[in-house]
């Protein structure tokens, strides 16, 4: 029987029934590392006999790719592709899938949940007053405030229309903005400057920089609105940390959320443990409906392209 490796962690504990699906298609399920992130050696381990490899957000890196002999498609559970080495594996003929939009509905939601933490400063309150100290401080009101959508995709579309229902003004960026997308009158794309300066909150909702440098750096947060928030379900290395921590210690922002690391866990906590910061362990995709459409649309890309089917 051909390996079919798994490595997500709402799967790779083996006991989800959709992965009867893969056995039933005559492949074996290898589990590298059952419930947690593999390695790069636990995947060099088993990946030389493997043929098929349903993938989280662990990195793939051409020295793993190098050891797959057999290997013919990688099926992402999710929609970021860049923690694979896609060069490596086009030199190698290996078809990279990726679960398009199955989690857009949990990141979007999640994102509103930062926006709402954030804007009435939700989490500092719990914090102080579990604390012993009772501390109120003035948050305001979504209706009427501008929000930035950088990234207007699945998800970003989806957070636009949530926030339009709340009352706010949306301003969103993309590289390759859909022009069918203009849900309301209080929408309208504008260049990634006119964002920064106008925005009262900005949420990033697009992959990162080819070049992995910062999109948002010391400048861009020198153009925003003093006290505004920015929310980062998308990537870590979008946002310049040394400069966000120097604008959250001035004031200049008021806070920052992010649900996304480049690795997990993240080794350094010390911007997480700032007190304007908001942190939460990749959770965005992480519901029950979202990680059941995921594992659904990985396994059926999977089997497409290893059986046409």
């Amino acid at each position: 029987m051909d390996n079919i490796i798994v490595t997500p962690r709402s799967l790779s504990k083996g006991n989800d029934p959709l992965l009867n699906r893969i056995k039933a298609a005559g492949y074996n399920l290898v589990f590298p590392s059952p419930g947690n992130q593999p390695t790069e050696a636990e995947l060099e381990e088993v990946i030389g006999d493997a043929v098929g490899y349903i993938a989280g957000v662990e990195p793939i890196s051409a020295a793993v790719l190098e050891k797959a002999r057999r290997l013919k498609v990688i099926s992402r559970n999710g929609t970021g592709i860049d923690n694979i080495d896609a060069e490596a594996a086009r030199k190698k003929n290996i078809t990279i899938r990726k679960a398009d939009g199955a989690n857009a509905r949990g990141v979007a939601e999640l994102a509103m949940g930062l926006i709402f933490a954030a804007a009435r400063n939700i989490v500092s309150s719990d914090r102080s007053l579990k604390s012993g100290t009772w501390t109120r401080e003035k948050g305001f009101e979504l209706e009427g405030k501008t929000l930035g959508i950088i990234g207007c995709g699945k998800i970003g579309q989806m957070v636009s229309r949530f926030a339009l229902g709340f009352g706010m003004d949306v301003l969103a960026y993309d590289a390759f903005p859909n022009p069918d997308f203009h849900p309301s009158g209080n929408f309208r794309f504008e260049p990634l400057r006119t964002i920064l300066e106008n925005s009262d909150i900005v949420s990033l909702h697009c992959p990162p920089m080819p070049d992995k440098r910062p999109l948002i750096g010391a400048a861009e947060i020198a153009a925003m609105k003093h006290g505004a928030i920015i929310v980062n379900t998308a990537r870590q290395s979008l946002v310049d940390e040394e400069a966000l921590r120097e604008a959250l210690d001035s004031g200049s922002l008021h806070c920052y959320a992010i649900d996304a690391f480049d690795k997990e866990p993240p080794d350094d906590l010390s911007l997480a443990r700032h007190e304007r910061v908001i942190v939460t362990p990749h959770i965005g995709g992480f519901t029950e409906e979202s990680t059941r459409r995921a594992s659904e649309a990985a396994i059926d890309n999977l089997l497409e392209s290893l059986q046409g089917v």
